[in-house]
């Protein structure tokens, strides 16, 4: 039986045993967390709600699979230009519910409009017929839509999550069914209207507000044919077990604790420059934001410095009430908490405060930028994911000990390296780094065009480009003798 209080971590989205009763009566409130006023308040859905959902999906795929990929590729190209009518009330939309700023909400509702353009426009090429010679029958290997996808999602990125699985999932002719986290129902529902408006048949795509003791039981169910999960680590072990008990297949995109590795031949203003923007991207809330920073020696005092000044010049407060803020509050201020007790934990170990680290006062989930040097084995500086804007810094003796400190971790989802020399950069990124994505001076941040995913204790399985689309295909292999 699965531990439903242990799913609630920093992606707090997942799954537990399924007790539709104690749920049937219930809601779910989303609120303002710059405010803590309320936003809105949705009520469960109940077991015939999700049964019927379930059925719905069940009884669309295939029709929308026998489609053509023009006819499927029309729905989603209305569904980016949907996306595009209405940037403005759903960036607003995110700052309400989960505290985005409001330029980082366009962005993210432009960067949904763009996977569904980029599936529409390569998604008969990624799954086309790959001809096999056998020297005499024919052969060939078709990718097939296997049906209903369950995808948890949580609230850190509440569009472009959805629409990172939702796009290729549509596209190569499956159903998809989201269980979205609570606190951002309003933007699930907000991704219904956008497929409805853009034509996609009825039962195709539905949000299911549901909490998550529901997830088990719906993974267990026939008709789901896979799942996918964006969450915790604790989250991701719940669901892929329940996943492997079922036989279905998953997708598992989890924490990270990304290292960028900062070399003596580094040009420290444009890493110091990026790191920053990489750190506190959406408050600091983001699986593959920049959060340990590995700094050799002869740089390392140089580097602090740079680094430091930039994340003091950064201001935080309310993205509605002041939209030139560089970051919003925390999604939640028991979120904020637990941020503070690592903090707190890692100071008591030894760590020192070049910046911030005091919660400041009045209402919302604020926390200031906040910059942690000294940072030792043992601190949850180094062996935790810190969700929200607070960096580590951490002193290598040289590019070794920095490659070494920077594979040293339970997690592997990203990684950058910064070096003048691009050959060397190159060959650490390729050959040393552990982790699914790694880049040589840039941040790393996912793309349509190129696969994303992570290792070791962030998960499994790939998302966007071609790998992404074949996830939750069925690969069948199809030999014809004459």
């Amino acid at each position: 039986m699965m531990d439903g209080n242990a799913l609630r971590g920093a992606h707090p989205t997942c799954a537990a045993p399924f007790c539709p009763s104690e749920r049937d009566m219930s809601s779910f409130a989303s609120l303002n967390p710059s405010t803590g006023a309320t936003v809105r308040t949705y009520p469960a859905h109940d077991r015939a709600q999700v049964e019927a959902a379930v059925e719905a999906a069940t009884a669309a795929w295939r029709p929308w699979a026998a489609r053509p990929f023009g006819e499927r590729a029309a729905v989603l190209r209305a569904a980016a230009e949907v996306l595009r009518g209405r940037t403005e009330p759903y960036a607003r939309l995110m700052a309400e519910e989960m505290g985005k700023p409001l330029a980082q909400g366009r962005g993210e509702v432009e960067k949904c409009a763009w996977v569904c353009d980029w599936f529409a426009d390569q998604a008969e090429g990624y799954l086309a017929d790959e001809t096999v010679d056998l020297g005499g029958p024919k052969a060939f290997v078709a990718c097939r839509p296997l049906g209903p996808v369950l995808a948890i999602m949580p609230w850190n990125f509440p569009f472009w999550q959805v629409f990172r699985f939702a796009a290729p999932t549509l596209m190569a002719g499956n159903a998809g069914l989201l269980k979205h986290a609570p606190n951002v129902f309003g933007c699930a529902e907000a991704i219904e209207d956008v497929f409805r408006e853009a034509g996609l048949p009825p039962g195709l795509f539905a949000s299911l507000r549901v909490d998550v003791d529901v997830v088990a039981d719906l993974i267990a169910r026939p008709e789901i044919a896979a799942v996918t999960l964006t969450g915790s680590t604790r989250a991701g072990r719940a669901v892929g077990e329940a996943a492997g008990r079922a036989l279905k297949p998953s997708v598992l995109e989890l924490g990270g604790s990304d290292a960028y590795v900062i070399l003596e031949d580094a040009d420290l203003e444009k890493a110091a420059d990026a790191c920053v923007a990489s750190r506190l991207l959406n408050s600091g809330q983001s699986c593959i934001a920049a959060k340990r920073f590995v700094v050799v020696d002869p740089v390392h005092d140089a580097f602090v410095e740079a680094f430091t000044q930039r994340m003091a010049a950064k201001r935080f407060g309310d993205p509605l009430a002041d939209a030139s803020v560089d970051l919003g509050p925390m999604a939640r201020v028991d979120l904020r908490d637990e941020l503070h007790r690592q903090v707190g934990a890692s100071v008591a170990a030894g760590a020192r405060l070049a910046l911030g680290g005091t919660v400041p006062p009045g209402p919302g989930a604020f926390y200031p930028p906040t910059v942690l040097v000294d940072v030792r084995p043992g601190m949850p500086a180094w062996d935790e994911e810190l969700f929200g804007p607070v960096a580590s810094v951490i002193r290598a003796k040289d590019e070794a000990d920095a490659i070494r400190i920077a594979n040293g971790t339970c997690f592997g989802l990203g990684a950058s390296v910064w070096t003048r020399d691009v050959a060397r950069g190159e060959r650490i990124a390729r050959d040393q780094l552990e982790a699914g994505c790694c880049v040589v001076n840039d941040f790393v941040r996912s793309d349509p065009r190129l696969p994303f995913g992570g290792i070791k204790e962030s998960g499994y399985g790939r998302e966007l480009a071609a790998p992404g689309i074949r996830a939750f295909v069925n690969i069948k292999s199809v030999g014809v003798q004459s």
